[in-house]
């Protein structure tokens, strides 16, 4: 019968391991700290991108709208003489109502040139429609604009009677 005998750890070895468990502790803090920001960020950002593209597909229908109602202006379907006008703003979500369209604004502008055409004289249009879709402060007047995404679109339609 041999009885083992243990030995005792020396108070040495641990007074020389005493304080890495908290270095390791701070430095893996420290990373999951670093990840968890960028994935933040990361989120944001592909926030912000379908803000702007929302608001980039309502300024096209917007400018569209506008070419649209140039259109009706210059060429009525009762088939009455129509006009050029040489630029028309439209507050289109205050005017027409829609709710989608609440801060569009769409600038048109149409300018007519006389040409001959196959021995004929004709007159050719070309109505340009802006609009610009914006929310948030961006007319705040501050200087910080974190939380204002502005969206422009323009459209250009050629026509002749």
């Amino acid at each position: 019968m041999f009885l083992k005998l243990q030995r005792k750890p020396s108070r040495n070895n641990f007074t020389r391991q005493r304080g890495s468990a908290l270095v390791i502790g701070v430095f893996i803090i420290t990373v999951m700290f670093l990840l968890a920001a960028t994935l933040i960020n990361v989120l944001n950002d592909a926030d912000q991108q379908i803000s702007v593209e929302v608001w980039g597909t309502r300024a096209l229908a917007a400018a569209n709208s506008g070419a649209d109602r140039s259109l009706a202006t210059l060429f009525p379907v009762d088939g009455s003489s129509g006009s050029c006008n040489a630029q028309t703003t439209w507050n289109i979500g205050s005017d027409t109502g829609l709710v989608g369209f609440h801060s569009c604004q769409v600038i048109m502008t149409c300018s007519e040139v006389a040409t001959t055409y196959l021995t004929n004289n004709v007159t050719q249009y070309l109505i340009s429609s802006s609009a610009t879709c914006s929310s948030g402060d961006c007319d705040s007047g501050g200087t910080s604009d974190t939380s204002c995404i502005r969206v422009s679109r323009q459209v250009e339609v050629e026509a002749r009677d």
